[in-house]
């Protein structure tokens, strides 16, 4: 499948996202692969639109962690390594630890159905075997607690880490050979969060970020170091 398949000319009115969204499947689904430098000229011939909308999303996508822009060498996708990993778990605990310490007591009956109805989405996710669906669906499980926290900087702290953590989830996937994560994998972790002991959760959460860590951190260190395409020469020659 072409380099850039999952990306389609979209209305003009919509530019900034549906390029955006766009980049983030491609990436995610390994269409663009890590490393690969991202060239305006040619991405902006492919959705046929001026460099500002197409620089607004990149610069969305670099502060969701999809991207980064090295001086004198250009915008490239992010390469997840192994320290890249360790980086993101150790970080996902600390933040998600005080995420439910100040969202604790904002649990009301509209966050619970939230969070069942999250879990619930995921798990059609999974069933229907769809990889990037389960992505996005644990992502949005996992986000609701920031949400609840009403603590601005700690959601921005979020935010920034998005990108990076579904590239893990998905380097995570591969590392298990699966199409998401396991069925049941957020079953205790639902249960806890409705209920009512602060520090179980938290035990829970440093349980849930362990399950399977070392094994997606060993497939991080093994693999071969990916080649970056330059997406201007990807599509004049599939042109």
């Amino acid at each position: 499948m072409p380099a850039l398949a999952l990306i389609e000319r979209v209305p003009k009115a919509t530019f900034r996202a549906h390029i955006a969204d766009r980049l983030r499947m491609a990436i995610l689904g390994g269409e663009i692969a890590p490393g690969s430098v991202l060239v305006e000229t040619a991405l902006a011939a492919r959705f046929e639109v001026s460099r500002a909308p197409l620089r607004e999303a990149l610069r969305q996508l670099a502060e969701e962690g999809w991207i980064v822009t090295v001086p004198y060498t250009g915008t490239h996708v992010i390469e997840l390594t192994a320290e890249d990993a360790s980086e993101i778990h150790s970080m996902r605990i600390t933040l998600e630890r005080f995420a439910f310490e100040q969202a604790w007591p904002q649990r009301d009956a509209a966050f619970r159905r939230e969070l069942q109805r999250r879990h619930a989405a995921l798990s059609r996710a999974i069933d229907r075997r769809d990889d990037l669906a389960s992505i996005g669906a644990e992502l949005e499980l996992h986000g609701l607690v920031y949400e609840a926290s009403g603590h601005r900087l700690l959601q921005r702290s979020w935010a920034g880490l998005r990108g990076r953590l579904q590239l893990y989830w998905a380097a995570h996937h591969r590392a298990h050979g699966s199409r998401g994560p396991r069925r049941d994998a957020h079953d205790s972790y639902v249960a806890t969060a409705l209920g009512e002991d602060l520090g179980a959760m938290q035990a829970e959460v440093d349980d849930h970020m362990q399950r399977g860590a070392q094994r997606t951190q060993s497939f991080l260190e093994s693999r071969p170091q990916a080649q970056p395409e330059n997406l201007r020469t990807t599509l004049t020659r599939r042109a």
